[in-house]
């Protein structure tokens, strides 16, 4: 009888083992996620931040990667070029230290992401960023850099289709912010509204971060658009659209993915309502419930906009090790070029530059302080 208790007992045991998650055996591997953390952007790092961690925690319940336990770091560029280049040193640090490093995730914007590209194109290593647009990225010859949003040419194609299609524009201004990302994006849509017939009547630059925006209002004034395209941030956007509607300028207002934040609307004094904004990727409630609270599980805050883009970021670099089925830089770079990955952003898949084929963008409406998708 005692001998029978005794089977049973390690059976039962043996079979809570089955029942249990795997647990990562062989160490820890390393994935930076390289975005503001601080300053004025921190809110939209954090977000990026927070995704990536959803994901590694749901990798390291499985097991990890290849037995390996995804360790997730913050590495915080303040939304400075030369900040986010020091950060690459520190990478490149970690590295010849011997620390197992699979990849960055980052950076959130386009200059620092082509600041920091000339260090991380000579490391062993994938660079794969959630949001940064702008379209010479890609063109760089870089075998080790992805990105899992469209570049700037399709979100200008998109987004000019819009305004002349959807809202019958035909006389545009445009109104940019003084980066690389939005200068990019200006040259980007003058192209595209050329394309479709459409007039610029004005093209004005403002500064990264600028809070007041009456000079600028009287010149739109001035110009009589039909439409204005804003390409910058969510720290300029809200506030441009404060000053325009505060002064009788109640003109259609599209602003670019970088404004995609609900800072856009909470900043704006009131006035985001009826505004559109361009995006890479849907609501995070597209992801479903389930999502939402593994995030709050993870984060103890709900997720914004970029959490999806972080989220899939972490995700398909973790699908291109399994397809490697190594952590070898230049097997898991070929693997990305030919996964075909199903997530929360739909299908990803990379050509030879590290752009996602058939990319998607899609257009928001301020309606009741939330966004609300209106296209596709």
């Amino acid at each position: 009888m005692r001998n029978l208790v005794l089977i049973l007992l390690m059976f039962s045991l043996l079979l809570a083992g089955c029942n249990a998650n795997p647990q990562p055996t062989r160490g820890e591997v390393t994935v930076f996620v390289a975005v503001p953390l601080s300053g004025f952007q921190a809110n939209g790092g954090q977000t990026v931040l927070g995704g990536v961690r959803l994901a590694a925690e749901e990798i390291n319940r499985q097991g990890g990667l290849l037995g390996y336990k995804v360790v997730v770091i913050g590495l915080d560029d303040e939304s400075d070029s030369d900040v986010a280049l020091a950060g690459a040193e520190k990478v490149k640090e970690a590295l010849a230290s011997g620390q197992k490093v699979l990849g960055v995730v980052g950076h959130l914007n386009s200059g620092q992401t082509l600041a920091a590209m000339e260090v991380y194109k000579d490391l062993p290593l994938i660079i794969i960023t959630p949001t940064s647009s702008e379209t010479s990225i890609t063109q760089k010859g870089y075998r080790n850099f992805f990105r899992v949003n469209a570049n700037d040419t399709v979100q200008a194609a998109v987004d000019a289709g819009f305004l002349v299609n959807n809202l019958k524009a035909k006389r545009i201004a445009i109104v940019h912010n003084d980066t690389p990302y939005g200068i990019g994006l200006r040259n980007e849509m003058q192209k595209a509204l050329a394309s479709v017939g459409a007039e610029v009547v004005l093209a004005l630059q403002v500064k990264e971060g600028q809070a007041r925006y009456l000079d600028e209002v009287a010149q739109i004034k001035a110009a009589n658009p039909d439409a204005i395209f804003y390409a910058g941030y969510e720290i300029e956007a809200p506030y441009l659209r404060a000053d325009l509607v505060e002064n009788g300028v109640t003109t259609p207002l599209l602003a670019s993915d970088g404004a995609f934040l609900a800072a856009t609307i909470d900043e704006a004094n009131g006035t985001a309502e009826g505004m559109y904004v361009s995006a890479f990727a849907p609501s995070p409630q597209v992801a479903g419930q389930p999502w939402i609270q593994a995030y709050q599980a993870v984060e103890s805050r709900n997720p914004d906009t970029y959490s999806v883009n972080g989220y899939s970021a972490m995700a398909v670099l973790a699908e291109g090790v399994k397809k490697a089925n190594s952590l070898d830089v230049t097997k898991i770079s070929d693997a990305m070029r030919q996964i075909d990955f199903r997530g929360v952003m739909g299908e990803l898949q990379f050509d030879v530059n590290g752009d996602v084929k058939n990319p998607k963008v899609f257009i928001f409406q301020v309606r009741d302080s939330q966004f609300v998708q209106v296209a596709p």
